[in-house]
């Protein structure tokens, strides 16, 4: 099995929690030249040559991430080099609309490209699958996010904090981000609760006036609220994945700033440890999990969800037994699902 990629928690925690050995995934192939100081690199597997040269190493294809970069052409042309060589190809939809684009023509056409040609399509939610039968006319199956928080940490209880925190997190601005109208709209309304704290976060690229991602009007706004005492603000690097886990368990409630989306590993996070999260409606993260939602750009339905929480405190923390079973059932649905695109493509030999 070639997943695009393999080292990404989504994809890990596809494997049964005792792995059965009958799924192998290979490693995700470095790049063929040096990225220097590079988190990020296009996948080699998406390159016609790497699956023709390692033809004879792997049965199936599965796509999940990283076609950002590729043309829709080139797309198209890889996914004839897999059929040529018999190589079947599964594809995971999980964005129908990319958070880094603002354009969505760009990945419509990648989509288009990859599920006109796949063998098999799966995809997270109910919703998520009637708009690909709409848009693409290509049935998906639905299966779950699997758990995002390591088993361990899923078994500790919540750490015990005063107050009721509220977070959001601007990151590093990705198109489909709109944070200070959230933020204002948040400071405004918990200014009014005696108990309650905003924290906001930002990456130090986003604060910087000397780092070509600097939003000066972000960075200046969160400032000035934070001058006022109205938020907590924290500015830092990347979290690594200890951190992340920190940080969203010491939150109450955690909001997602976005003007558009599909699904959200974030959000899963959150269900992993217990952390309330309140979600636009775009998108699906509804059906994803137990959320409280609002409507992206409107600040009463946002003050409305965050005062329901405030008040009701949901208890929406995701079971560890209940998460061990549906991520040995995700196992078994792969392998079906890889075994079934195999007998319908009887492999070839390669010339």
């Amino acid at each position: 099995m070639a997943s695009v990629p393999t080292g990404h928690v989504y994809v890990r925690h596809l494997e049964a929690v005792t792995p059965s050995g009958s799924v192998r995934r290979l490693p995700d192939p470095r790049p063929d030249r040096a990225v220097t100081g590079a988190a990020w690199w296009p996948p080699r597997i998406l390159e016609p040559g790497w699956v023709r040269e390692h033809a004879d190493e792997l049965d199936v294809v599965h796509v999940h991430f990283g076609f950002d970069a590729v043309s829709p052409e080139s797309l198209a042309a890889w996914a004839d080099t897999l059929h040529h060589l018999g190589k079947p190809l599964v594809v995971t939809v999980h964005d129908l609309r990319n958070p880094h684009h603002d354009d969505p023509a760009l990945h419509h056409a990648q989509l288009g490209a990859l599920l006109a040609r796949a063998d098999a399509v799966i995809t997270l939610t109910p919703g998520a699958a009637l708009e690909i039968r709409e848009r693409f006319g290509r049935t998906a199956r639905v299966l779950p996010h699997p758990h995002v928080v390591d088993l361990d940490r899923l078994r500790r209880p919540r750490a015990p904090h005063e107050g009721f925190v509220v977070g959001v997190h601007c990151k590093s601005l990705r198109a489909g981000m709109d944070p200070l109208p959230v933020v204002e709209t948040l400071a405004r309304v918990l200014g009014g609760m005696p108990d309650a704290t905003l924290r906001v976060d930002a990456h130090t690229d986003v604060m910087s006036a000397d780092n070509p991602r600097h939003a000066p009007a972000l960075a200046d706004r969160l400032r000035a609220l934070e001058r006022a005492g109205a938020v907590d603000l924290r500015v830092h690097d990347y979290f690594t994945d200890d951190e992340l886990f920190d940080y969203l368990g010491s939150l109450d409630v955690s909001v997602l700033p976005y003007r558009f989306g599909t699904h959200s590993g974030w959000l899963e996070a959150c269900h992993d440890l217990g952390t309330t999260v309140v979600a636009p409606d775009c998108g699906y993260y509804a059906e994803q999990r137990p959320v409280l939602s609002y409507t992206a750009g409107d600040d009463v339905s946002l003050a409305a969800a965050v005062t329901r929480a405030h008040a009701a405190r949901p208890q929406w923390r995701a079971d560890l037994a209940d998460r061990v079973a549906e991520r040995d059932a995700l196992d078994r649905a792969h392998e079906e699902i890889y075994r079934a695109v195999l007998a319908q493509r009887p492999l070839t030999l390669v010339p």
